[in-house]
């Protein structure tokens, strides 16, 4: 395999996709229309694979090259194929982890504007958070008629980067209004409850509702107040508009990508959006998707928050773990194998959750 990356259109016809349900984004990514899931041309017919991983470890667990190497495997004998993936978070871009692309010729490309600002998806979702931050504020200053109480507001603030100083803050310090000095603070981005919103929503109408169910805090008589009440939630779909659209891009070897939403497995569920799942099913005989934070969050929300809410149902899953990962999960020097430690490792995978527990097929692929 060469890292030659195709033309963006070439990409989209491997999936027979039409012109008219797709939008170029330069020479190498664009989004797809969400009119696409209306087409009865277009039904659901393929099979979905969940990649996990064990419980993470300083040397990683290689969950994303796994999930584009059997991509990439399955196109190579033939299958139409596609693989469904996160996109990265800032934070972890410029922190110890790095980029969420994958690596060596297993990689989704363009892999530096994926792992970077990409499509803007990301900027779109943290200014729809907000805005509705900015809103709550604004009332409050303005007479609050919805009565918040300033000590129970319970939506923060978001920034797309690791800042610890912006954690805990006081705002409207200035003001000698209703809620001056109040504490709040900044969550990441990919933390915002609105990434995932986006990442669970089926369709525009499922998104305005979910965007109006956010509770933001609640009154001094302690009744909920919600994003729909401070008339947020028209303004929020007008940032989200493009967000939504799922980003086609391609593997080193020119096998469709579709990268789409980011939410956090600790905080959120940790995988792809819906609607790219949703449309891959539809457009591929194979679905190969990512569950981040192993099984014990991403795979285990997987099964307990995205299938209840979407309704797709992976036919068969696959939890992987790394060599160096598994030595070090047995108290053994991850750099230094043996052949006693790489055998006590093993035995660590036996204890691995068996079919039964989960009720789908499974395959274990160490590396």
């Amino acid at each position: 395999m060469q890292k030659t990356l195709l033309p963006i259109r070439a990409v989209a016809r491997k999936l027979e996709l039409p012109d008219k349900y797709f939008e170029a984004l330069g020479s190498q990514s664009g989004k797809i229309k969400l009119e696409m899931l209306a087409d009865p041309a277009f039904e659901r017919r393929g099979k979905l694979i969940i990649i996990t991983a064990t419980t993470p470890t300083a040397a990683g667990e290689g969950k994303t090259v796994t999930s584009i190497s059997l991509t990439q495997g399955l196109a190579h004998i033939g299958k139409k194929v596609i693989i469904t993936s996160r996109e990265p978070s800032l934070g972890p871009v410029f922190g110890m982890k790095g980029g969420a692309a994958g690596g060596g010729l297993s990689q989704i490309e363009p892999s530096a504007k994926i792992n970077l600002h990409f499509h803007g998806d990301s900027h779109a979702i943290a200014s729809a958070h907000n805005l509705l931050a900015a809103l709550i504020d604004a009332n409050l200053f303005h007479g609050n008629d919805l009565h918040l109480d300033p000590e129970r507001i319970t939506w923060p603030r978001t920034i797309d980067m690791n800042d610890r100083a912006l954690r805990h803050i006081n705002v409207s310090l200035d003001s000698k209004k209703e809620g001056a000095g109040r504490q709040t603070g900044f969550i990441i981005a990919a933390a915002s409850e609105i990434m995932a919103i986006v990442a669970l929503a089926k369709d525009r109408r499922d998104l305005r509702r979910r965007l109006d169910s956010i509770l933001i805090g609640v009154t001094r008589d302690g009744k909920p107040v919600t994003a729909r009440d401070l008339g947020a939630t028209g303004g929020m779909m007008a940032l989200l508009a493009e967000a939504i659209l799922p980003n086609l891009v391609q593997t080193t070897d020119g096998t469709p990508a579709f990268v789409h939403a980011g939410p956090f497995g600790n905080i959120a569920h940790g995988t792809s959006s819906v609607i790219s799942q949703e449309m891959g099913l539809r457009l591929a005989d194979y679905v190969v998707n990512e569950c981040g934070f192993a099984s014990d969050l991403g795979a285990e929300k997987y099964f307990d928050i995205v299938m209840p809410q979407s309704g797709i149902t992976p036919p068969s899953w696959s939890p992987r773990c790394g060599a160096c990962a598994s030595r070090a999960k047995v108290n053994s020097n991850a750099a230094c194998p043996t052949s006693a430690s790489t055998s006590k490792s093993c035995k660590h995978l036996e204890c691995q959750p068996s079919p039964p527990l989960i009720g789908f097929p499974w395959t274990r692929t160490p590396n």
